[in-house]
This record gives structure tokens, sequence and C-alpha cells, in this order.
């Protein structure tokens, strides 16, 4: 079976999606980027939900973080990294968040799945320590989720 580009499904999900819906983050330190976004399960097609073993859901949000070391005169190249995360509700509930590793060619995804709700805002912590790191970085990002 051919697999498409976990990479492109994300941009595409990405573009294909009102702003308020999906929010592209990225963080810079120490000769690394950290991209982070959260989006609503449902954008995926069926076959990339299946391939990736991700429920597609409008009830359902996903939070991709990846990691990039930056190489002069290039794009960067993603390294591995330790990573934390956690769902801090508007109520004070903390949740962790179960974040699993996705590697498709030399591309390195850390993928989170989660219930939301209409009108839902959830607020991130993410520690990430990257590969070659002796510095772990922390993280705060909020996203509103429609189900309407």
């Amino acid at each position: 079976m051919k697999s498409t580009p976990f990479l492109g499904l994300l941009c595409a999900a990405a573009l294909a999606l009102p702003t308020w819906v999906s929010a592209e983050n990225s963080t810079t330190t120490d000769g690394f980027t950290i991209h982070h976004n959260a989006f609503s399960a449902d954008t995926l097609t069926p076959e990339i939900a299946k391939a990736y073993g991700l429920q597609r859901s409008k009830y359902r949000g996903l939070l991709n973080v990846s990691v990039i070391k930056e190489v002069p005169d290039t794009t960067g190249t993603p390294v591995p990294a330790q990573l934390q995360a956690e769902i801090l509700l508007l109520t004070g509930q903390k949740s962790p968040l179960v974040m699993r590793e996705i590697r498709e060619g030399n591309a390195i995804y850390y993928i989170g799945e989660f219930p939301v709700q209409n009108g839902q805002t959830i607020d991130f912590a993410i520690e990430v320590k990257p590969q070659g790191s002796d510095k772990s970085v922390r993280i705060r990002m909020d996203q509103d989720f429609f189900t309407e």
C-alpha cells in the first residue's frame, strides 16, 4: 500500500480549514524549531485516518508536534525528541495527552488525540527535549474547537 506523506496531510488539513479551526505555531530556541498545531480530526481523509490509526471525527482533536534542527542553507533536519503534553481545560482540569511518534521517511511527528466539544477552548502545555539538546523547552498554546 502506498502511503501519503503525513506532512502533506497536515499542510492540506491546515490550508483547508478556516483560521478559527486550525492554528500553526512554532517556537525557535537553541538551534531547534518546534512546530506545534492542533486541529479537528474530521479534516483527515478516511484513507489517512485509517493508515495512521487515527479516529476521524469532528468530536476529536489532534495535536501535532515536530522538531527541526536548524542546519545552515537547508530547511533543517527532523530530529526525535522526548515529549510530554498535557491538556489544561478552562474548568481547571488537567489531563496528560498520550503522544505517539510517527516516522515517515526522514520526517518525525508526534501526534496526540483528544475529545472536543463545540465552542471548547483547549490549552496545551507541551514540554520538548530535542535529541542533541540538554535543555527542555516548555510551550503553551491554546486552540478553539467548533463542532457545529
